[in-house]
């Protein structure tokens, strides 16, 4: 299993738009076959920062992912409204 923890720092009067994209790709990814998880967070203290949190059955499955077109057509889209940064774990 491999998670990726996305975290995101909206842009201001973004948060709607942000928040509808994610929305649409959450559902997508949740019905691929690797998905084990795909939750987004909101920080308690920042209401402008998320944290998306993605657990994968494993490489393959992340590169199938990444390779949709809910993917590939949204995250374009979504860093146009946040920066970004991403990290990827596993079990140890």
């Amino acid at each position: 299993m491999i998670t990726i923890v996305a975290k995101f720092i909206v842009h201001k009067g973004q948060e709607s738009a942000f928040l509808k994209l994610i929305e649409e790709l959450g559902e997508a990814s949740r019905a691929e076959d690797g998905n084990i998880e795909y939750v987004l967070h909101k920080k308690v203290d920042d209401p402008s920062t998320y944290c998306l949190i993605e657990k994968w059955k494993d490489q393959a499955a992340i590169d199938f992912h990444n390779n949709t077109p809910h993917f590939t057509g949204t995250v374009p889209k979504i860093v146009e409204l946040a920066e970004v940064s991403i990290d990827l774990y596993e079990p140890v």
